[in-house]
């Protein structure tokens, strides 16, 4: 079983690209959806055993991994740093709205039989300003019991879905109505032409000598980057590892796009757009909506208003001060879901303009987390008379 589903999450992709080519309305939804939307159906009808758990996790790991490096490597450093102080206020905003929007729902919530609603405000301030490593640090942190943890990571799970379907579907769209559209600095190269990786088009003649040479070679040294990503993460503790193996590799693959001969290799954006594909299908797959079957109702509606209440917010202080849509939207991404889930934002937005800055926001947000919900919580204890 364990390789007809790397097989079957190796190809669905492709699959689906060739669908979307030929039908509009498929086209209209979009790959990563559509890849989101066949990992959930094979993920819950009870096909695939619970031992390939650890195989998902780990082939989803290593996609992301082997996908920063090659979607990077085409990246226009000098070009984002025009648009890189609006990113970083926008992550301010994001974090702000966490944290106003955790605190109010501590004050409404704690009387509902949530007796460690403080536990609850700062594994939600940790979780959506960094991601799952600060998420299980703050549970260590503040001694959250298990049963606790796990409702919160189920409910956070299936609700950033959905928050993520609605982004990826009508995102742009509906914040493009009251925000500032994103505005191209420069008239797209001839790379940025051929980015429409959610595209049968883009990936024509990926596979002749002229471009599958350069980019067997980017591979290559994706790996290398990677290799270099594990050795340095494994000087750090435990705990940290996650977050400086991010780092690490958009660091150096940050540093190898300053090099022509890597900037230049043709179809490097489009290979690790489609890695993401695959990303998106193995996660989803992890998804399990039998847990969803008995309801805690004060942890869900903490998640919720947590995750829907804070990207309101943060979308009004985003309007107040000018941030564009595809700015607010992949620094709202990076904060709540985690820099992994950028890329397939920026794919959707068909904008690799901002793809630095979901991910760079989003290494922040991991570094802030651990400190902003543990302080949270300790003071939300103090002030509720809590012991």
């Amino acid at each position: 079983m364990n390789t007809v589903f790397v097989i079957t999450a190796l190809f669905f992709p492709a699959v689906v690209l060739w669908l979307t080519a030929r039908y509009r309305v498929l086209d209209a939804i979009g790959a990563v959806l559509l890849c989101y939307a066949g990992g959930i159906v094979l993920g819950n009808t009870g096909v695939l055993p619970g031992a390939i758990l650890p195989l998902q996790s780990s082939l989803a790991e290593a996609t992301v991994a082997l996908s920063l490096p090659l979607l990077l490597f085409s990246v226009d450093v000098r070009q984002w740093f025009a648009i890189a102080g609006k990113a970083i206020v926008s992550m301010l905003l994001a974090v702000a709205a966490v944290l106003a929007v955790s605190t109010l729902a501590f004050f409404a919530l704690r009387h509902r039989g949530a007796a460690a609603a403080y536990q609850l405000a700062g594994m939600a301030v940790g979780v959506y300003t960094g991601g799952t490593p600060n998420l299980a640090a703050i549970k260590t942190a503040l001694g959250v019991d298990n049963a606790t943890y796990i409702l919160f990571h189920t409910y956070d799970a299936a609700l950033s879905l959905l928050y993520l379907l609605f982004i990826l579907s009508v995102g742009q769209r509906f914040f493009n109505r009251f925000l500032v559209p994103f505005r191209r600095l420069q008239a797209p190269s001839a790379a940025a032409v051929s980015y429409d990786a959610e595209s049968v088009n883009a990936y024509r003649g990926i596979f002749s000598a002229k471009i599958l040479l350069p980019l067997v070679a980017a591979l290559v040294l994706a790996g290398a980057v990677i290799a270099a990503s594990l050795q340095i993460s494994s000087w750090f503790p435990a705990g940290r590892a996650a977050a400086v193996t991010i780092l690490s590799i958009t660091t150096l693959s940050i540093l190898l796009s300053f090099v022509p001969r890597v900037r230049h290799i043709e179809k490097s954006f489009q290979a690790g757009m489609y890695i993401i594909y695959i990303f998106c299908f193995v996660v989803a797959s992890m998804t399990d909506l039998k847990r969803l079957e008995h309801l805690d109702a004060t942890i869900l509606l903490f998640v919720a208003v947590c995750i829907f209440a804070s990207m309101a917010l943060h979308a009004l202080l985003a309007r107040l001060c000018r941030i564009d849509t595809d700015t607010f939207l992949v620094t709202s991404v990076s904060a709540i879901c985690s820099p992994p889930f950028v890329p397939m934002v920026a794919g959707a937005l068909k904008n690799p303009s901002v793809l630095l800055s979901g991910i760079t926001t989003g290494i922040i947000g991991y570094a802030l987390g651990n400190y902003l919900g543990i302080s949270l919580a300790l003071v939300l204890q103090q002030l509720g008379g809590l012991p």
